[in-house]
């Protein structure tokens, strides 16, 4: 998680207040009904409030619940609510959201003025991995293709419709080293795979491990059969796998995409995947979401789609709040220094 410490001024106020007002939160009823008692565990004594969109707030805490099924390019009424009050609260200085990114606008923006931002990064990483290994094994299994018979009613064998490559013996190169990446490595390596890793740094992950920068990905493209893209959006991985990239990989190789789909050029994708240049893809982030119901993703034959759902599972939830909690004690704990380590 970023970390910031916007402190107290020299007079002992705190943005402006006194520094034993009340410290004022902005959230959802539902978060403040499941998270008020761990709250006021978290302040220690220090009187705190809720306050709604449209009241200025010192804090606030983005739930699972705030973002609804707004996505980052199709903003839902109630969550325009919400994030109108954190554009429109002037002492807001520490913001805490559900998600392992904070590239949606409204973040950016906040950013830019100077709050705070802490993310809930590795809250969701072990259900992201299970089902990015979940749709890599449909896709290595031809899945799309015996659910395709399934529903034609067609006995159609793997022995007429071509066998499955086993998965041992093959390379998966990893985009992005964080929980989600490590988590993939030691699955697949668990099932024979060789492992290649992209990150931020050529520094090795270990001893064993090909590692290259963002920028020389295409040192290992030609290796992959499997590329799983599991890193941040950044200002160096937009765009990171363009028409040349995808060129280099390849005809039997898959790509799997958990990341953002803004890393991908996607047009350069759809066409690779139904020239054949690409066996399949998983893809669960595209360019644009909810992705159109025109694009030819949705009915390509090898190609599993799903809507942005990777990291969703029930236990979430308890796991973000826990984060937000801990970060809350600990601005508490250093005297009100805004420490959001």
């Amino acid at each position: 998680m970023e970390a910031h410490r916007p402190g107290l001024g020299r007079d002992g106020r705190m943005n402006g207040r006194a520094a034993d007002a009340p410290l004022r939160i902005l959230m959802s009823d539902a978060a403040w009904a499941q998270n008020a008692d761990g709250i006021a565990e978290a302040m220690g004594g220090r009187a705190f409030v809720k306050v709604e969109p449209g009241q200025d707030a010192d804090v606030a805490f983005v739930s699972r619940d705030v973002t609804g099924l707004s996505t980052k390019h199709r903003v839902l009424p109630a969550t325009q609510r919400f994030y109108d009050g954190l554009l429109n609260a002037p002492g807001l200085r520490w913001v805490h959201v559900h998600s392992a990114g904070a590239d949606r606008p409204v973040f950016v923006a906040l950013r830019e003025r100077g709050v705070a931002l802490t993310t809930s990064s590795g809250a969701n990483a072990a259900v992201v991995v299970q089902t990015a290994l979940a749709g890599m094994l449909a896709l290595a299994r031809h899945f799309p293709r015996l659910m395709a018979a399934q529903r034609h009613r067609t006995w159609t064998s793997l022995m007429e419709s071509g066998l499955p490559r086993d998965l041992a013996g093959q390379t998966a190169v990893i985009v992005g080293w964080g929980p989600i990446g490590q988590g993939l490595g030691a699955l697949l390596r668990m099932l024979g795979l060789h492992i290649a890793v992209v990150r931020s740094s050529a520094a090795p992950v270990d001893a064993q491990t090909p590692t290259v920068a963002f920028e020389d990905i295409g040192q290992l493209l030609p290796r992959a059969d499997w590329l799983m893209l599991a890193c941040p959006l950044t200002e160096r991985t937009r765009g990171l796998i363009t028409a040349d990239a995808l060129a280099l990989m390849p005809p039997q190789a898959h790509l799997v995409n958990v990341a953002r789909g803004e890393i991908v050029d996607e047009p350069a994708l759809t066409d690779a995947l139904r020239n054949g240049h690409l066996a399949g893809a998983y893809l669960d982030v595209f360019a644009h979401e909810p992705l159109p119901a025109e694009s030819a993703l949705w009915t390509l034959d090898n190609v599993i789609a799903t809507p942005h759902s990777a990291g969703h599972s029930d236990g979430n939830e308890a796991r973000v709040a826990a984060l937000f909690l801990d970060n809350l004690r600990r601005w508490n704990d250093n005297n009100n220094e805004g420490d959001t380590r």
